[in-house]
Order: C-alpha cells, then sequence, then structure tokens
C-alpha cells in the first residue's frame, strides 16, 4: 500500500496535483494540519485540509485521515510524531511518501529528518520511504502585492481627485477625468476612463482574491526533469574508505555495470591489478557495504544471476562533490586503497562472506522485527 504523508499548510495544488498529473499510485494520504496561529489562519488551513480529504477520495480513491498538529513551530514534537507515524506505516507493510512542500519549514524539516533517520535505522526497508518536494508554477503572493500595488495608485488617484475637485459623485468620473487630460483629447483619445479603470482593478482583486481562496498562495506543480517530485536524497553517516571511494569514481565516470564482476575487472584494469578470485571478493565486499543494506551510495537491478550496478543519487551527489581534483595524479591513494582495500576490520571475514556470494553476485539485506509498531503522537 502506498501511503502519503501530506503536511497541509496553505497549499492546495502542489499537495495533489503531481500525483495526479504523474499518475502515482496514492492507497492512503494522512493529512496533517496545524493549529496554531490567527483564527483565520486556523480556519484557511482547515478548509484546504477538508477540501484535499475529499478530493483524494474522489479523483485518487485514497483512504483518507487527518491528524491535527497542536504548535507547527514545536520541531522535537513534530519529529516525534512523524518519526512514530513512518514506523507505523512501515510496520503495516506499506511504502511511504512525505511531502514537505507546503508546511511551515520546522515541520518539513522535522518530517525529512524523520524520514532520514528511519530510513538509517531500517535499512533493508530504505527504498520503501521516500521524501519529495513539489515546485509551484507561480506564487500568487506576488500577483497579490502586483494587484494591490495598482489597486493603491487608483485609490491615490481617486484621492487626489476628492481633494481638489470636491468630488463626490462617481458618475463625474469619466468627465473629470477626461477634464484633465493635458490637451482635452489627443492624448486621452481612446484610454479608458477612471471609471472603467477602477472597474477593471476591482474585477481583477475579485478573481485574484476568489483564486487565492480556492487554491492557496501557490497555483500548479511545475515539472523539472520530466516529472512534478523532486525526491530528497538521503545522506550516508558512515565515511567512505579508499578502496569504496574508487568503486564511486569508477561507477561516476563509466556509468552502470552488468554485474560487479564486470566492475571488478575494469578496476583490475586500472590498477595494473591481476584480476583474481580474490581481487574479485573484495571488490563484492566493499560493494556490498556501500549498497542498499549499507551505506546507501550504490543501486543494484538483479537480471539472472547478476547485479547490474550502479550510483544512486546520494552517490551521484558524493562523487560530483568529491570529483573535482580529488584524484587527479593520486597514485599514492590509489596504492593505498588497492592494499588496503578492506581495511582492518575486512581481512579474512571479507574474503569468506565474498567467495560465499561468488555466483550470483548477490548482496546481503539486513532483516528487522518490525512487530513493535508506535502509532503518531497527534
Amino acid at each position: 500500500m502506498q501511503t502519503h504523508l501530506v503536511p497541509v499548510g496553505f497549499d492546495y495544488d502542489r499537495l495533489i496535483a503531481p500525483l495526479v498529473r504523474d499518475r502515482l499510485s496514492v492507497d492512503r494520504v494522512v493529512l496533517l494540519q496545524g493549529a496554531v496561529g490567527s483564527a483565520a489562519n486556523v480556519e484557511y488551513s482547515r478548509t484546504l485540509a477538508r477540501k484535499l480529504e475529499t478530493d483524494f477520495r474522489n479523483l485518487l480513491g485514497a483512504e483518507t485521515e487527518r491528524f491535527v498538529i497542536e504548535d507547527v513551530y514545536d520541531y522535537d514534537a513534530a519529529f516525534e510524531g512523524a518519526y512514530d507515524l513512518i514506523n507505523a506505516e512501515l510496520d503495516a507493510g506499506n511504502e511511504i511518501w512525505v511531502n514537505v512542500s507546503a508546511m511551515p519549514r520546522t515541520v518539513s524539516f522535522a518530517f525529512a529528518t524523520a524520514a532520514h533517520s528511519v530510513m538509517i535505522e531500517r535499512e533493508a526497508e530504505r527504498d520503501r520511504i521516500h521524501t519529495y518536494y513539489t515546485i509551484p508554477e507561480k506564487y500568487l503572493e506576488t500577483e497579490l502585492a502586483e494587484e494591490l500595488r495598482r489597486g493603491t495608485e487608483l485609490l491615490s488617484e481617486l484621492a487626489e481627485l476628492v481633494e481638489t475637485d470636491g468630488l463626490d459623485d462617481l458618475n463625474e468620473l469619466d468627465e473629470l477625468d477626461g477634464s484633465n487630460k493635458s490637451d482635452g483629447s489627443a492624448e486621452g483619445a481612446g484610454e479608458e476612463g477612471l471609471s472603467d479603470r477602477l472597474a477593471e482593478r476591482v474585477r481583477n482583486a475579485q478573481d485574484l482574491l476568489s483564486e487565492f481562496d480556492e487554491r492557496g498562495t501557490t497555483i500548479g506543480a511545475k515539472s523539472v526533469d520530466g516529472s512534478h517530485i523532486v525526491e530528497f536524497p538521503v545522506a550516508s553517516f558512515s565515511p567512505v574508505k579508499p578502496f569504496e571511494e574508487l568503486i564511486l569514481f569508477k561507477l561516476g565516470s563509466d556509468g552502470s555495470f552488468e554485474s560487479v564482476s564486470e566492475l571488478a575487472q575494469a578496476l583490475a584494469r586500472e590498477l595494473d591489478e591481476e584480476y583474481t578470485d580474490s581481487f574479485r571478493s573484495k571488490v563484492i565486499y566493499n560493494v556490498d557495504r556501500l549498497g542498499p543494506g549499507g551505506k546507501g551510495y550504490i543501486e543494484q537491478e538483479a537480471h539472472g544471476k547478476s547485479h547490474r550496478t550502479e550510483l544512486s543519487r546520494i552517490g551521484e551527489l558524493w562523487v560530483r562533490a568529491h570529483a573535482s581534483g580529488e584524484r587527479e595524479g593520486d597514485e599514492d591513494t590509489d596504492r593505498e586503497a588497492t592494499d588496503n582495500g578492506s581495511e582492518s576490520d575486512d581481512g579474512e571475514d571479507s574474503e569468506r562472506d565474498a567467495n560465499d556470494r561468488r555466483d550470483d553476485d548477490s548482496l546481503t539485506a539486513v532483516e528487522r522485527d518490525g512487530s513493535n509498531e508506535r502509532a503518531p503522537k497527534w
């Protein structure tokens, strides 16, 4: 089951449009509305949450549930509630998607950090946790500000007419406005009268306010690289060792490999090493450490007895951050990595573990007892 955690805030489109447009599977939605701020803010958030609740059911056929976050600026409480909720969904066997587009940053950061923490603790299930953000097509605040600015200018003109000409009847606007033109006809010919401009400003302001009331502070969901979702990568807490660096840089420069064996052969050629069972075992072991059950820098896709091996999103970012000038002419690092690739804690255990997996390049999965369910605090 696909569960989406959606802190509501003051947005509508960014919380449902990307799921509809990208045709993502949505089975269950947990809506989180704030209860802090002015009465108008609280009521506005409540109204949007109700509308989202209805539309998630009608448009996506999703089961919905609503919680109230009593204090949207209490980071610790938001983190604890998010942590418990994510764990509970995973314990129920669900895949979890955390939308951090709308709520105040305290809640968004708390939810993102909680998702990150759960990923680290439940490594075998990290591929079932996603944190994402949606970029709006436009922000209504800027249009509201511009419309207010124009309205203010118009009211200033009206105030000046009232003060200087004693205007007390709006029907006199066009006549009075025309009489104030410099030449009486040439410049003013074909231009809208002041009353028409006033009516237009009122209509525009009403339309914009109506759209604001209906859709929140933003409009639409912007597509980036063919998707309406920008998923956040998850950083690893573990440092990268020298031989692991060689593997990551090799994947960064050459792209994916159809198997770990193919990757090992390429590394042996690059390091001018003899390709032996021992060298291959060392590569398998270190790929294991860098994979989904380890540091998360490498992704693998099984096909037959082999595993196509490539960098994960965070792996790509790691290579990009460390590639500039890091390895150029650094032969000593390569030699150290080759000599100590499995490090002091690898040793004979790494060789034995790798030999056990030699036939199919498989990676170890970390199992976890999910019987301890945790309910959200809200």
